[in-house]
């Protein structure tokens, strides 16, 4: 029966199938697919080819949904989806990105082979998210009808095995500007937490500590990919036999500094003692120091060879001097410190700050 039309043919009847009723239709639904895969293909650099076989399999993502077959045994959603395309002339690499754009559907399976299933589970899944938080209803205890735990699970997946540097703020506001309804900033904050926390569980699940995930979490947790790379190296950092020197060198720099309102200026003239000289000309090494962003490792990189300025600093100096102008110079000296890691990691999260 299902062969008896082309695949497209399915799309009219697609409109007729809810995918929530604040949210509109499954037809609904796979044209804001295809609104978000549009600049989603350009910010992954698709090839010209690439993006055609998205966008064409973007519209159709959704159309077995309402086959006989799928209708029968809904698991084969995708995979008769793909069979149908081929059947209706479509290119193989359309066919191929309707069945793979529901992958991976569950940790451990598959991943897409191609980047245009890649691109279409992205926006499939940021469009469920997003739409259904600013439609109230986010997953609640033990009741999650709409599977949105696999769906941000499955994005994390996505972002981070194909290292993907996503800002997940930005593209969360380009599927809400698709949306029938408003996402108010509540609503998509709320869907971002919800995504680092899936992710959050993941990562321990997967036996990394739960501070590191968590110091990581704190600076990068609007990109999933970066969170991954980062926690792994921030991981061999802790597990290093100098740690107890690093760490406690960094949180001296934090822990006075932490509890100040104000950002304070570093004036080069107010200098005292050689040791603060010594210190801010080692901060400015570390400052200048290459380093890609959000990598743990390049800033501790950066950091290590301050670890002997900074000691011999506290050693030698009164940083509360009763001076007022020398005190906000040496605390702006230490806030300077302070801010290498962020954007990287929170590191008083760490066991032992």
């Amino acid at each position: 029966e299902d062969l008896k039309h082309k695949l497209e043919d399915l799309l009219e009847r697609l409109g007729t199938l809810t995918f929530q009723f604040k949210l509109g239709s499954m037809l609904d639904k796979s044209r804001r697919i295809t609104a978000l895969v549009e600049p989603l293909a350009d910010e992954l650099a698709l090839s010209a080819q690439e993006k055609a076989a998205a966008l064409r399999a973007a519209l159709l993502c959704k159309a077995d949904l309402v086959s006989h077959m799928v209708v029968e045994m809904t698991s084969l959603q995708g995979i008769m989806g793909g069979y149908y395309a081929l059947h209706s002339g479509e290119p193989q690499s359309v066919a191929d990105a309707i069945g793979e754009h529901y992958l991976p559907r569950f940790t451990g399976d598959a991943l897409p082979s191609a980047r245009p299933g890649l691109v279409i589970g992205i926006a499939d899944r940021l469009d469920s998210l997003v739409g259904l938080f600013a439609a109230g209803l986010a997953p609640t205890g033990t009741k999650d009808p709409f599977a949105q735990r696999r769906a941000a699970i499955g994005l994390v997946q996505l972002l981070s095995a194909f290292e993907i540097n996503f800002d997940l703020e930005r593209w969360m506001k380009a599927a809400a500007a698709n949306l029938p309804i408003e996402a108010g900033e509540q609503s998509l904050t709320a869907c971002a937490e919800f995504i680092s926390g899936r992710q959050r569980s993941s990562l321990i699940e997967q036996g990394y500590r739960y501070d590191i995930v968590d110091a990581v979490l704190a600076e990068q947790h609007n990109n999933p990919a970066g969170v991954l790379r980062a926690v792994k190296e921030l991981s061999v950092w802790v597990a290093r036999e100098d740690w107890n020197v690093i760490l406690p060198a960094y949180s001296r720099c934090v822990r006075i500094t932490r509890d100040q309102k104000e950002t304070y200026p570093v004036d080069a003239g107010l200098f005292e003692e050689p040791s603060e000289k010594t210190l801010y000309e080692s901060l400015q090494k570390a400052e200048k120091a290459p380093r890609r962003a959000g990598s743990v490792d390049d800033t501790f990189e950066a950091f290590l060879p301050m670890i002997p300025a900074i000691n011999t600093f506290f050693d030698s100096v009164l940083v509360m001097a009763e001076d007022a102008r020398v005190r906000d110079n040496r605390l702006g000296l230490l806030q300077r410190i302070a801010a290498l890691t962020d954007g990287v990691a929170d590191l008083s999260r760490l066991e032992g700050f």
